[in-house]
């Protein structure tokens, strides 16, 4: 035991130099800026004066700017012969010139040196730099053998810049496992939100908790897919972490922005350098913000297409304020006012104003912009104008009142399609066709279409009812 607790005991010298090892270190710079590390080989100290925290960023970064090698550099001579620059070339991943004493270094060796300091660190290109240019046998006596110093150095610079294979990038990093049910969630949640892209179907459910009975659209169509594949089943939703479901309403927004940009990019695509038509109206979002909404019409394949590419928010309705909106805009997807050929807006002052409107604003700098009050805003103002003739509500209160009236305008109507069917004065076939309103001038060619049959239905209210009705009369004498 005597003899343990002797060979156990530290020395005294063994003791002082811990201090005195531990002395120096603190008297270590803790940081260095890494930006100021200098250039020249002559003017480094050597990679042990450094603190050992920062010793690894230090040679990082050496070796992310690489060897000093200023190529056009006025070498000068010594004893009748000068550094080659071509040998930059022949060792260019390790061999340095230091301007300032003319000597060349190897940059490996200096960042490793003290690892193999028993074993040939005093090598020129190490220590003090090497100048004996006739002597060019001495690179290749640097390098050695696979075994050698220098080559070990080498591989220890390249096990430093390989990151992703260190053992605390390792421990974080994720296996090919986890990456892959990942991806399955982020496919799965694409594949719904394609769907209800497709449709203009909304995202969201009025209550979105698991004890819901409806969920909304988006996550209940993630439940059908889970219930339809097994492996997504496994990793979605209740089966996946929960900071990584993949279901959130921010990610949801993400992925729809993913698609809006393809959609855009395959936009501009086809626009390529031709001209194209611009579009703008008022829009709100769902706070009632005003904004902006514009379009682009545009030919391609002889085919007309019209292609929404932006909302702005609309912070004053000045024409100036617009017109640098839109110039904005078109700088985000690299297009050009000098490539419009066509504007069309509603009558507001300050889109269609002659002089300081948006329109005027335009052609100021694009002749070609030629503007045309937009169909749709006349049709609607046609819409309203009529909307205020009393004739007019007259006609469809009377009918839609009653269901009987509204099956006798039916069957009317239906009688007399059946027989111009037969007759050939109307040809039959697939399409919406003019029963379905989709504009506004749709609407106007239906009520002239169901016109005569409304007259047919107003015939038999009067002839029905009793003349001494205030409705009777009304209709009778005024409308018939």
């Amino acid at each position: 035991m005597e003899k343990f607790l002797k060979r156990k005991a530290p020395s005294s010298s063994g003791i002082s130099s811990g201090i005195s090892q531990s002395s120096s270190t603190s008297s270590m710079p803790m940081e260095v800026d890494l930006n100021d590390l200098p250039r020249d080989p002559s003017e480094r100290k050597k990679i042990t004066e450094y603190h050992p925290n920062q010793i690894d960023k230090i040679r990082q970064k050496y070796l992310i700017r690489g060897p000093f090698q200023p190529r056009g550099h006025d070498f000068p001579r010594t004893k009748g012969r000068h550094f080659c620059p071509s040998w930059f070339d022949q060792y260019g991943n390790w061999l340095e010139y230091s301007v300032k004493v003319n000597k060349a270094f190897c940059l490996a060796c200096y960042l490793f040196r003290d690892s193999f300091a028993k074993q040939g660190a005093s090598d020129a290109f190490v220590t003090e730099g090497f100048n004996s240019w006739n002597k060019t046998d001495r690179f290749g006596r640097h390098v050695g053998d696979v075994s050698s110093f220098h080559n070990r150095a080498l591989k220890n610079c390249e096990g430093l810049m390989r990151q992703d294979q260190s053992i605390v990038v390792a421990f974080h990093k994720q296996t090919d496992i986890i990456k892959n049910e990942h991806r399955i969630r982020l496919n799965a949640s694409i594949d719904a939100i394609r769907y209800l892209l497709n449709g203009a179907l909304p995202f969201r459910g009025h209550d979105e908790l698991e004890k819901s009975f409806y969920r909304g659209n988006f996550l209940e169509l993630i439940k059908l897919i889970r219930e339809r594949v097994e492996t997504v089943r496994n990793v979605t939703l209740q089966n996946a972490p929960g900071n990584n479901q993949m279901v959130a309403p921010s990610i949801q927004k993400d992925i729809v922005d993913c698609f809006a940009q393809e959609i855009l990019k395959s936009t501009f695509e086809e626009i390529g350098d031709d001209v194209f038509g611009l579009l703008v109206d008022e829009s709100s979002d769902v706070s009632k913000k005003e904004q902006m909404a514009v379009v682009l019409r545009y030919v391609t394949c002889g085919v007309v297409k019209e292609r929404f590419v932006g909302l702005v928010h609309v912070k004053e309705t000045s024409s100036l304020f617009l017109k640098s909106a839109i110039e904005s805009l078109f700088a985000e997807y690299g297009l050009s006012l000098t490539k419009v050929r066509g504007q069309g807006y509603d009558g507001a002052s300050n889109m269609r104003g002659e002089f300081n409107g948006l329109k005027a604003l335009i052609m100021n700098e694009n002749k070609l912009a030629y503007y045309v009050h937009c169909f749709a805003h006349q049709l609607n103002w046609l819409l309203l104008q009529l909307q205020k003739n009393i004739t007019m509500l007259v006609l469809m209160n009377v009918v839609c009142a009653s269901c009987k009236r509204k099956d006798m305008l039916i069957e009317s109507q239906k009688e007399k399609v059946e027989k111009a069917i037969g007759s050939g004065e109307i040809e039959t076939g697939s399409g919406a066709g003019d029963t379905r309103w989709g504009s506004h001038y749709k609407k106007l060619l239906h009520l002239v279409d169901l016109f005569p049959y409304v007259i047919e239905v107003l015939q038999y209210v009067e002839n029905s009812c009793n003349n001494s009705t205030s409705v009777c009369k009304h209709v009778g004498s005024t409308y018939i």
